[in-house]
């Protein structure tokens, strides 16, 4: 998460001579590449469709590789012979030099926080003993290769705050690889995960281990363009290889369901998310942590809407979701009596949209849509409205986060105007004061 005090949108026209012509006749002066049409003809359902540019798809073959160097070189010849595209990099350059940090989150004694010069093509992720204090950098993604195609995907900090799973992705692929990282050291485990793809990592409350989910290795080790079916939700012990992790849940019949991993607050349960393609939709089940090898069983079984995870005290578990509710709502489910006709409702459904819920010192901080701008709401654990917070500035809220036991919360504020305003970081968040009560931290956070 980064804090942009100016969110810029730029649409630069394309700056080719005119011409009256059919649109796949060239411009005047240019020549274009000659694209290979082959004979590709597909048969489906009875109908005959041609696909004469299909060895394109191959993006390794030298023939595609070849085309693609081709088409760069015309593209650029045109675009580096734009006048002005000199002053205007220069100027967008300079509209995004500044500094942006994400909103910090601790884990035990250590805080987490990322931070961008400016001009940094990734955000480094900090430590310190404080909000940005006694800061140090813990990893730096962009010295993780010399062409900066590694990206720095995700982190996951330990609840004690000494170690870190992060997730790396080459190339802009969805496939990444787990690490572990040793916070006081800076040094990584020999523990590495790979064939990982929509995964998050939920560490258990002992330190020892975290949820993830993989698919199986390709049978061809180079060939990572195939289909992914059969994604399996696991447990990895710190130290053990990765043949050894256990397996949780998997769906042998389900070849196209996902899976997720989130262990509660209190370490109880494993709340498992369960998907299926791109639809915005999800069925969740649970397994028992304080029983060794329990079932995992079903909570929400019906693929009728979205349910996310928001937290849970005891028995009781708090979702938001769209469930007869375009616009959004926030549920309670007694998980000991999950019946539809028990679920209760706790903030219903109103005329602004509803972003994001969290769940901090026993308060829940709903953020809404309304003309554009962010509304942010606190509300106590049975629903009811206990406030608005007055945001400093026009903006985007989100990156809630408090520390257990306490009664302040952090939030962070995307501002749209101004960014050479010298608002900094801890000026342009806002600590919130969630009132008498609020004395325990539900959910699961997040950095």
């Amino acid at each position: 998460m980064h804090l942009t005090p100016l969110t810029l949108m730029v649409s630069l026209m394309a700056c080719t001579p005119k011409h009256d012509g059919p649109p796949d006749m060239a411009p005047q002066g240019l020549s274009y590449p000659v694209t290979k049409a082959v004979e590709q003809v597909d048969n489906y359902h009875g109908t005959q469709v041609s696909d004469p540019y299909r060895w394109l798809e191959d993006t390794d073959a030298e023939d595609t590789k070849a085309w693609v160097t081709a088409q760069n070189e015309l593209t650029f010849k045109v675009l580096n012979a734009i006048p002005g595209r000199d002053a205007i990099r220069a100027r967008m350059t300079a509209l995004w030099d500044f500094e942006r940090t994400s909103a910090p989150g601790r884990r035990g004694g250590v805080w987490f926080w990322s931070f961008n010069d400016g001009l940094m093509n990734q955000a480094q992720l900090f430590v310190g003993t404080g909000p940005y204090e006694g800061g140090r950098v813990l990893i730096d993604p962009n010295t993780l290769s010399e062409d900066g195609t590694v990206a720095l995907s995700g982190t996951f900090p330990s609840d004690d705050g000494k170690h870190l799973v992060y997730s790396l992705s080459k190339a802009g692929s969805d496939w990444q690889e787990l690490r572990v990282r040793d916070v006081a050291t800076g040094q990584d485990l020999p523990d590495l995960l790979q064939h990982i793809k929509f995964s998050e990592a939920s560490w258990t409350k002992d330190g020892k281990g975290f949820f993830y989910s993989a698919y199986d290795p390709p049978k061809d080790p180079n060939d990572f363009e195939q289909a992914n079916y059969y994604q399996k939700l696991y447990y990895h012990r710190l130290g053990e290889p990765q043949s050894a992790d256990k397996l949780i849940y998997q769906r042998a019949d389900q070849p196209e369901w996902g899976f997720g991993g989130a262990v509660t607050e209190d370490g109880n349960t494993l709340v498992i998310p369960n998907w299926q393609g791109t639809e915005p939709k999800n069925r969740v089940f649970l397994k028992d942590l304080k029983t060794p090898d329990s079932p995992v069983v079903e909570l929400i079984g019906e693929f009728d809407a979205y349910y996310s995870y928001i937290g849970n005290d005891g028995p009781l578990f708090y979702f938001s979701t769209d469930q007869a509710a375009p616009k959004g709502r926030v549920i309670a489910i007694d998980i000991t009596k999950p019946a539809r006709a028990n679920w209760k409702e706790l903030i219903p459904q109103q005329a602004e949209p509803l972003e994001s819920v969290s769940l901090v010192s026993n308060r829940f901080l709903v953020t809404r849509l309304k003309d554009a701008k962010s509304l942010v709401e606190v509300y106590d654990i049975s629903g009811k409205k206990l406030s608005e917070v007055a945001l400093p500035g026009l903006g985007s809220a989100g990156g809630f986060s408090g520390p257990p036991g306490r009664q302040r919360g952090v939030l962070q504020l995307h501002l749209v105007h101004d960014p050479r305003r010298g608002l900094p970081l801890r000026r342009a968040q806002q600590r919130l004061h969630l009132g008498e009560g609020a004395d325990r931290e539900h959910g699961r956070g997040g950095l």
